[in-house]
């Protein structure tokens, strides 16, 4: 398959991290960017602009390639809520206007908070009026999105992985560690006692059981991901990268419904 451009390096790092995840979830599907156009209401020309982060991708592509990729759509939606909400960066002398291309405010509105619908007029108070509530907005909906990605919404519904995952503090990485059912099995597939997911997506800075429970395996198969605590860090995926090299997998380093699978043999 061919290989990804870089993405662009303006590109605030909310959007990348939803950009990332995207393009990974495409990538599993096997499906084209003429087969996406196909199956969604997107032209091709669009989805290579929203997959390259050329443009803004809307709410309603994200939902779509989750649909006929046949993943849960909940955490994108939220990578892609903080990705629209995240504060543009200020513009000394503006009153919010869209700077020019290639200017240092022209990447916020074209990543960050839309402009659309925030009318200038002469007939409503100053935007300064607006600015705490956008921020407000902007903050809470970040922390939401870091409590989800932080574990404390666990892929599968809340299975309750080994069945003790309830009663553990929800605290990764250094300083803490976790044990590993290394005998663990349910209906033929591995499981060492954090995660029942199949499809979760880690990659770097990743946190939570989920990691966890990819540590616990990759160390069951004989690949060593340092300090099982929860956080997924250089050690854990080099770790998956040497693994997926030995399943014939794509060596990309990130954790996702191949490796997954190879795991839970």
């Amino acid at each position: 398959m061919p290989r990804w451009k870089s993405l662009p390096s303006g590109l605030p790092e909310k959007d990348r991290q939803l950009i990332v995840q995207l393009r990974r979830l495409k990538d599993h599907s096997g499906l084209g960017l003429a087969a996406l156009a196909a199956k969604t209401g997107y032209s091709r020309s669009s989805w290579e602009r929203y997959l390259n982060g050329k443009q803004p991708v809307p709410r309603k592509a994200v939902e779509e390639l989750a649909k006929v990729c046949g993943a849960d759509p909940t955490k994108l939606l939220v990578l892609h809520e903080v990705a629209e909400r995240q504060p543009p960066e200020p513009a000394a002398g503006t009153g919010g206007a869209v700077g020019t291309p290639g200017a240092p405010d022209s990447g916020a509105p074209e990543f960050g908070i839309p402009e659309s619908g925030v009318p200038e007029s002469g007939t409503r108070p100053s935007g300064r009026r607006r600015v705490p509530l956008r921020y407000a907005l902007a903050g809470a909906i970040a922390a939401a999105a870091v409590a989800f990605t932080a574990g404390l919404l666990v892929a599968g519904g809340g299975d309750g992985g080994g069945g003790d995952g309830s009663t553990k503090p929800l605290t990764y990485g250094p300083g803490r560690t976790y044990d590993c059912d290394d005998r663990g099995r349910k209906d033929g597939a591995a499981y060492a006692g954090h995660s029942t997911t199949a499809e979760a997506l880690i990659d770097i800075n990743g946190n939570g059981p989920d990691v966890v429970e990819a540590q616990c395996l990759l160390k069951r198969h004989g690949f060593d991901p340092g300090e099982i605590d929860g956080l997924y860090g250089p050690s854990a995926k080099s770790a998956v990268r040497e693994f997926q090299k030995a399943r014939k997998l794509v060596s990309d380093g990130i954790v996702g419904p191949d490796t997954w699978a190879e795991l839970r043999r």
